[in-house]
């Protein structure tokens, strides 16, 4: 059977591609974690199969997945599995984090993990395991990331040709890494559920999914019930990223400040919803002009997919990895609104949102859950704390703009 080893078996994932890819029929998924046995554990103990909870709609089993290794434990049968020819695609849901990139989007070698890949036999990251595997590939294949960062597979293709140049690896096999824009949210998964549903591995999700994907496959691909295949996915990925990204950034640091837990309460709070729907609107001002009528659209689904109460998607959980987050779901829209010789004072109140967040946790002894949270906290505690934060996210040139 033809098959997905696909990096990152998290809920998104599972909400989302293994979703489609069940729907689509007679394609398997071999999951792959980095680190970690949870997912792999709880998964076999119910055959890899589990529940997506979909608000408002059910549960529906997926089944998709055949097993899930864990490449701590055994990273040379991942090896083996990145050459097999059964294998047409390659997928990854690791994060931002996960890409160890610097702040230029270029990737980082002297990222300690990076170095270990590049110094050790068996790779840790997903950047070592794929240059490895696939100058050890002798078939066509695909790699397509499905994580939300903009031009996500030019991005890991440059980082995984950066590694195997680094490392002396030639990948001579037909490869390609189209771009992709996926969307649906995905909450953590909460004891209530589990205990609704039998299912300690259940995941919950809104109702909507979206997946646009370039056209752009060096192998067979499975015919994704409502996926979207283009010729440039670029204007969909824009708008994804900087509106519904950029305001769930917002929301998550001005309403965590505000004592809100949850997105639905952020959004029902009339001066964060104003601030929110701005900069929605400020983000739309920098889209291609054939996508800006639709995006107008947009904003108000987005302003109901947050609204609503049964999708309990925690400001913190959405907080996390801000220093990853930030360059490409906020600066990059302030720069091009610079270049227009636009204003834009509600992505400036998402940059203060998110300053002021940094320092508040940091005053009341709460980590900052970031791949920079050390270095964040050390910041927060300098006297110019705006500059020092801005610095570390490569908005230095933004610093004149806000007013501390």
């Amino acid at each position: 059977m033809k098959r997905i080893l696909h990096f990152g078996p998290g809920n998104f994932f599972r909400a989302h591609l293994a979703e489609y890819t069940q729907d689509a029929g007679g394609w398997a998924i071999t999951g792959v974690s980095l680190r970690t046995a949870t997912v792999r554990d709880g998964l076999a103990a119910q055959n890899f199969a589990y529940t997506l909870a979909i608000q408002g709609i059910g549960y529906k089993k997926i089944s998709v997945i055949d097993r899930v290794l864990v490449a701590a434990e055994e990273p040379e049968l991942v090896l083996e599995e990145l050459t097999d020819p059964d294998v047409h695609i390659i997928s990854a849901t690791v994060t931002e984090k996960g890409y160890h990139l610097n702040s230029n989007g270029s990737l980082n070698l002297d990222d300690p993990e990076i170095r270990h890949d590049l110094e050790g036999d068996t790779p840790k990251t997903l950047i070592g395991f794929l240059a490895q595997g696939l100058a050890k590939r002798s078939t066509p294949v695909t790699v397509m990331s499905c994580d939300n960062r903009n031009a996500n597979g030019d991005v890991l293709r440059d980082a995984v040709q950066s590694f195997a140049t680094a490392a002396g690896l030639s990948i001579d096999c037909e490869v390609s890494f189209p771009n992709a824009m996926v969307d649906r949210i995905t909450p953590a998964t909460t004891d209530d559920l589990r205990t609704e549903t039998q299912d300690p591995m259940a995941v919950p999700c809104e109702p909507f999914k979206e997946g646009v994907i370039d056209d752009l496959f060096s192998a067979d691909r499975p015919d994704w019930p409502g996926a979207q295949i283009v010729s440039d996915v670029g204007p969909h990925e824009t708008r994804k990223l900087r509106m519904l990204n950029g305001a769930h950034s917002y929301l998550a640091y001005a309403g965590t400040l505000a004592g809100h837990e949850f997105v639905h309460q952020a959004i029902a709070d009339p001066s964060l919803r104003e601030m929110a729907a701005a900069l929605m609107q400020e983000a739309r001002e920098t889209l291609p002009e054939d996508i800006q009528d639709q995006a107008a659209e947009y904003a108000k689904s987005l302003i109901e997919r947050f609204e609503n109460p049964l999708i309990r998607h925690r400001l913190r959980q959405i907080a996390m990895d801000g220093s990853e987050k930030l360059p490409y779901r906020i600066l990059d829209t302030m720069r091009d609104r610079i270049a227009s010789h636009e204003q834009s004072p509600a992505l400036m109140s998402a940059l203060v949102a998110w300053l002021d967040f940094c320092r508040s946790e940091t005053a009341a002894g709460r980590s900052l859950q970031d791949p920079l949270g050390t270095e964040l906290a050390k910041a927060a505690n300098d006297p110019d704390s705006k500059k020092s934060l801005l610095e570390m996210i490569g908005g230095a040139d933004l610093a004149h703009l806000i007013a501390e």
